[in-house]
């Protein structure tokens, strides 16, 4: 197991991006249910809880329903993971003077700095997944004359409405990433894949302050000695541990980032003019334990997700891979 200082920049690249790959592809339904459950409203509840939520995905959309969107976080995940790690490694790097361990302020001064970094792939990533996630919730709410009035599905907005089955037309096709990334470049520019950056900030970089402090403490419990790495299963459980507590203290961050870059809204389903407008219209209208919906998937997500991150890090994968390329046979 290589040592994390003796980690090369490519290898971290290339472990940060299976681990995020093989992540996402193991979590992706939870996530799909938690921004489902996060843009859901007092009065609107189409699922009641995150079983609910997956069973009644299933029945009306089929198992690959449950996927929609991971094509567009499996793309962008790579990038984001790699500069993520990468990037938290290199501002440890940095901070530290003559190998000595960090101080608990460094350590969060780093993370700050890889959740900065990272917003750069994770904002428009998410932008493009919430869109196609949240369809399946607008056509089932749809489907509930109580709830929806057709006025109110009129003036959803029209970069989705043609495409996202949440209309009139029953023959209307889910749009895809690629058609969502194109309508809002031209009509908004690229602002319009950065809505919601503020907001992704406020939660990335929390995250990151609370994760990476959190993960090497925990790692440093399972170390046989200080020369020693930690086991690979000590590394899995620590990243488990540190990103399931990250992700539920940064929840309500989460809920105002999913509330703003949502841009097709049901009925009754207001808009937000910004992350205050958007906190204090939560807050008003559904209370403060609106900002925890989700905070249990967003959990269930979150830690098998930087568990396994870590594992591959930490193992070497990238190492292995660069050890068989060509280019390592050619330099040789």
């Amino acid at each position: 197991m290589a040592h994390q200082q003796q980690i090369s920049l490519p290898a971290k690249l290339i472990n940060g991006g299976i681990a995020g790959i093989v992540g996402v592809t193991c979590v992706f339904p939870i996530d799909l249910v938690k921004t489902r459950l996060q843009n859901q409203r007092q009065g609107q509840q189409i699922y009641k809880n995150m079983m609910d939520c997956l069973i009644k995905t299933v029945r009306s959309e089929g198992y690959f329903g449950m996927y929609r969107g991971a094509a567009v976080n499996l793309t962008l995940v790579t990038p984001e993971k790699a500069i993520k790690l990468a990037a938290n490694d290199f501002f440890r790097q940095h901070l530290s003077k003559n190998g000595k361990d960090l101080t608990v302020f460094k350590e969060m001064l780093a993370g700050c700095g890889a959740g900065i970094c990272q917003v750069v792939i994770t904002t428009p990533m998410e932008m493009l997944k919430i869109q196609l996630q949240d369809a399946g919730r607008l056509a089932a709410q749809q489907r509930m004359p109580a709830v929806m009035s057709p006025t109110k599905l009129a003036a959803t907005n029209t970069v989705l409405s043609r495409s996202y089955n949440v209309g009139p037309s029953p023959a209307a096709r889910p749009v895809s990433a690629t058609q969502i990334a194109r309508d809002l470049l031209h009509t908004q520019g690229i602002q319009g894949l950065y809505k919601g950056l503020g907001a992704t900030l406020m939660r990335d970089v929390p995250f990151s302050m609370v994760y990476f402090p959190l993960f090497a403490h925990l790692n440093r419990l399972g170390q046989p000695s200080r020369d020693e790495s930690a086991p690979f299963y000590w590394a899995f459980l620590s990243g488990c541990l540190a990103g399931s507590t990250a992700a539920v203290a940064v929840n309500p961050c989460d809920v105002v980032k999913t509330r703003l870059q949502s841009l097709s809204k049901g009925a009754n389903e207001e808009s937000y003019n910004g992350v205050v407008d958007c906190v204090s219209k939560i807050m008003r209208k559904e209370g403060p334990f609106a900002f925890l919906k989700g905070a249990g998937c967003r959990a269930l997500v979150i830690a098998p997700l930087f568990g396994i991150a870590q594992v591959m890090y930490f193992i070497g994968i990238g190492e292995f891979i660069l050890d068989q390329s060509p280019f390592n046979y050619l330099s040789a």
